[in-house]
């Protein structure tokens, strides 16, 4: 059975595609040297849309309204800008309500975009530019450190990495975050209050790793303008400790906290990049995005009673086992990082590497 993977691996070569979700222009070249705040590609994009329906405002047919609307896509109309202009003696006359630019000019009604403001698509880590996406991005390769989350509130930022918390099930409160801070992305325990979300934004960071984040407070972290990433849950979750482990060991070095959300159809996750130097001779490991169920795979739990613990497959149960809830499925025997063994499905375990 194949396996899904949790990537908390300490080297390996990271491909990551960078992207506009509007089309625009591409300021970066093949085989340039990026830094995580270099700017990569821009556009122009509209707030808001505003339709005008010519036709119907002039009182003519769509094919007719045509011949008579006077701007094309792509133009860039002022406020009052005369659009198109009807016959007769006394003519109506359609105009621009607001400064915008055309999107598209036809079937007797012009699209404008109002509102507009630049879009900049920061690299988001330090890498090579492998590849160039005409009009939208490019795709960067870096070598280090990789520790994917399972919840992001959409935003993405880089810093020096801090350490909050001593122990895999450390909290972090407000008072623990102080002027020291400003500037650096912090690695912390669970929040159980919004006082620390805005403590951290005032400060303000370059992002929060987190074991978990109560549920109440989903909503908050939404709206604060740094990065909030989740490794494990929501409720009271200690970190695990395949995570903790590799983050803490890289205080000090710039980490790129990507929090975008979760999405099992595109592959995109949360996840933090630690870029590493790489010796010319050195080649990192490719990263896997499946494996085969085996003994010795290092996993770690997707649900309650051990959920986030690491362990490691001792044995694959034969055929299908029934499990004290009563269900049959294939299964595993897994020793846990604290010595206890357990019988899991296979469809609760995720591999670690």
């Amino acid at each position: 059975m194949q396996a899904p993977v949790h990537h908390i691996i300490g080297f390996a070569s990271i491909l990551r595609e960078r992207r506009l979700p509007v089309p625009g222009t591409v300021l970066a070249r093949l085989n340039q040297k990026v830094s995580p705040g270099d700017v990569i590609a821009e556009a122009v994009w509209g707030r808001e849309h505003i339709l005008l329906n010519v036709a119907q405002a002039l009182g003519v047919s769509p094919a007719a309204a045509d011949r008579l609307i006077k701007c094309k896509a792509d133009d860039h109309l002022a406020a009052s800008t005369e659009i198109a202009v009807g016959k007769g003696l006394f003519p109506r006359s359609v105009v621009a309500p607001r400064e915008g630019r055309v999107i598209v000019a036809g079937d007797g009604q012009v699209l404008m975009a109002v509102g507009e403001t630049k879009l900049e698509l920061r690299a988001g880590i330090s890498g090579t530019v492998v590849e160039i996406i005409q009009n939208r991005g490019a795709v960067i390769q870096t070598a280090g450190a990789l520790v994917q989350g399972v919840w992001g509130n959409g935003r993405i930022d880089s810093g020096l990495l801090v350490n909050l918390v001593e122990q895999t099930d450390g909290t972090l409160t407000a008072g623990r975050l102080d002027v020291s801070m400003r500037g650096f992305v912090v690695l912390g325990g669970m929040v159980k209050d919004a006082e620390t979300l805005k403590a951290a934004g005032e400060l303000p960071v370059r992002g929060l790793i987190l074991s978990s984040l109560y549920p109440s407070l989903i909503q908050l972290a939404r709206e604060m303008r740094y990065p909030i990433l989740v490794t494990d849950g929501f409720g009271p979750l200690p970190m695990n400790s395949a995570a903790y482990k590799l983050l803490s060991t890289n205080v000090k070095r710039e980490v790129t906290v990507n929090a975008e959300a979760r999405d099992r159809y595109s592959g995109a996750c949360p996840e933090v990049i630690i870029s590493l130097p790489t010796a010319p001779t050195t080649a990192p490991p490719a990263l896997r995005e499946e494996q085969t169920f085996a003994p010795g795979l290092q996993v770690r739990m997707r649900r309650p009673p051990s959920l986030g613990m690491i362990g490691s497959i001792t044995a694959i149960k034969p055929g299908l086992t029934t499990l004290p809830s009563g269900l049959r499925a294939p299964a595993a025997e897994v020793k846990l990082e604290n010595g206890e063994t357990v019988v899991a499905p296979l469809i609760n375990l995720e591999v670690v590497g």
